[in-house]
């Protein structure tokens, strides 16, 4: 028995110190960044511009693969089923992971508990616009528009259970608003209609929008001026984000050593001003933060999903 207490208490030893040394040594070949997203998209540019420069740092390329379809749910599931070795990593958004828990009866994946944070990359505020022919020039006279014309006023989302669907939901919830749900399949067509005047607003990403703001095209509301909150209606907080994940039971010390070199990416000037040209608040937290970020989120659009009857077979 004593023999056998003082093996385990070696390989207990042993694997102290073998874990640093082993994740010191990572990545000894390149690592797989699976954005559940088709290519071209915020989502697809933010994972580029940040494996680029973790590549650069690290000495190995870190692979792109666009795995669309389902809602985000096909590329997000793989990851949640991969080995959890920190080779094959997450480009999760607010979306996939905060949103279609709240409004998808049935997930094949647990955003919390099939999932290791590992940090939050970048952030950015839904932005609502309007036609810059509509008569409202700011948040308080469209809705009072509204108001004069209750069900009568449309809005666009890039679909049902989307998340610019939710966020529009929590205006209508805190303006006391009742607007007409369009649902398109992806924000290009509910641009295209709003500039086209067949919509009366729009909750845009800004990478959407905000060409068409500075082209006088479409008009800012919030948050481009006093955000939805200071504009009268305090408790409306709509923020996307874009983060890294890893499989769950994936080795703390892996964990700690891509947060490190992410974190450090992300602090890069050159990499910072890619970015933020995209209108992107960069971030770049602990993995604890992110948890404890992404479990608080899961819960707001639950709440936001539950009082507007919003969900998705």
């Amino acid at each position: 028995m004593k023999k056998m207490m003082r093996r385990a208490a070696c390989a207990l030893v042993l694997a102290v110190v073998v874990s640093p040394v082993s994740a010191q040594d990572f990545p000894s070949k390149p690592p797989k960044l699976v954005v559940p997203y088709a290519p071209g998209g915020g989502a697809d540019s933010v994972a580029r511009i940040v494996a680029r420069k973790v590549s650069e740092n690290v000495g190995q390329p870190i692979v792109i693969e666009n795995k669309g379809g389902a809602g985000s749910i096909v590329g997000t599931d793989l990851v949640a089923k991969a080995e959890p070795d920190g080779y094959t990593l997450l480009l999760g958004q607010s979306g996939p992971i905060s949103i279609n828990p709240a409004v998808y009866k049935t997930l094949p994946y647990d955003p919390v508990k099939d999932f290791a944070p590992i940090t939050m990359t970048t952030a950015y505020p839904y932005i609502l616009v309007v036609n810059s022919q509509s008569p409202a020039q700011n948040l308080q006279e469209f809705v009072a528009l509204a108001k004069s014309k209750p069900g009568a006023m449309n809005y666009g989302s890039t679909g049902v259970g989307a998340a610019n669907h939710l966020v529009a939901e929590l205006f209508n919830s805190k303006a006391s608003l009742k607007m007409t749900h369009v649902p398109y399949r992806g924000t290009a067509l509910a641009v295209g209609d709003l500039l086209a005047g067949t919509l009366n607003v729009v909750f845009g990403d800004p990478i959407s929008v905000l060409p068409h703001i500075k082209s006088g095209k479409l008009r800012a509301l919030a948050p481009e001026v006093p955000t939805v909150a200071e504009s009268g209606y305090p408790g409306f907080e709509a923020l996307a984000w874009h983060g890294i994940l890893a499989p769950a039971r994936t080795p703390p010390a892996v964990i700690r050593k891509l947060n490190a070199e992410i974190v450090k990416a992300l602090a890069d000037p050159a990499t910072r001003e890619l970015l933020t040209n995209q209108a992107m608040q960069v971030v770049g937290n602990s993995p604890e933060a992110f948890a404890a970020f992404i479990q608080k989120d899961i819960a707001t659009w639950k709440a936001v999903a539950a009082a507007a009857n919003v969900t998705v077979e």
